[in-house]
């Protein structure tokens, strides 16, 4: 068993708000983290490599895997299935390593009521202002104007549920955002779940008391 449990480290926000590239940078800050690979049954985009971005899969696949019980959390959107299988998460918790997920409150919230709340860390992020959130989304130049429509029609739904999460951090100057999010994952590895080789440690410690009366 590892010195410690690994964390679910859930990081979620509207489109726009800094997301991807704090997940980015937390794992260049720390390389053993893993991210979290989901399956998806949108198409691929140029680049993307199966089993390393998502894996791709049918719908008629995706529904199986949640069916069977293989998904630790799943949701609808923009017309396509996004999930994350179980099996990997678990088996990386037990082997001490971290999984970083970048998802919506509706998975956030599933993992929130799965057996392995107790291991997660939950941080949204809020931009500083919807007409900064706006700029964000333009200024990427990854989507059409009607999807830059639907993601700021989307994002106060996102934002609203801002309360179900361990931390909030307001993403103004992203260097700032990254040294918080970096010191609330430092913290939440402290946490007495994640020490599982404690209880021996006080056990030892109570031993040698015994021998020194």
């Amino acid at each position: 068993m590892s010195d410690r449990r690994g964390l679910l480290i859930i990081l979620s926000s509207p489109s726009g708000a800094g997301k991807s590239t704090l997940s980015k940078r937390l794992r260049e800050w720390d390389p053993t983290i893993e991210f979290s690979v989901s399956a998806t049954t949108r198409a691929p985009r140029p680049g993307e490599v199966d089993g390393q971005d998502y894996y791709f899969v049918t719908e008629a696949e995706f529904k199986r895997m949640v069916r069977d019980g293989e998904m630790l959390e799943h949701a609808h959107v923009f017309g396509n299935f996004y999930g994350t299988p179980r099996a990997p998460v678990e088996k990386a918790i037990a082997a001490g390593s971290d999984v970083l997920f970048d998802i919506d409150w509706q998975g956030a919230q599933q993992i929130a009521n799965s057996p392995l709340n107790l291991h997660t860390l939950s941080v949204f992020l809020l931009p500083p202002s919807i007409e900064e959130l706006r700029r964000r989304l333009v200024s990427r130049g990854q989507d059409p104007d009607e999807v830059i429509a639907r993601r700021m029609q989307k994002s106060w739904d996102e934002i609203s549920h801002w309360g179900g999460y361990d931390y909030v951090l307001i993403n103004e100057k992203i260097d700032e955002t990254e040294e918080c999010l970096k010191a609330v994952v430092t913290a939440a590895r402290l946490r007495r779940s994640q020490q599982p080789a404690l209880t021996d440690h006080v056990r030892a410690l109570q031993s040698q008391f015994e021998e020194l009366a």
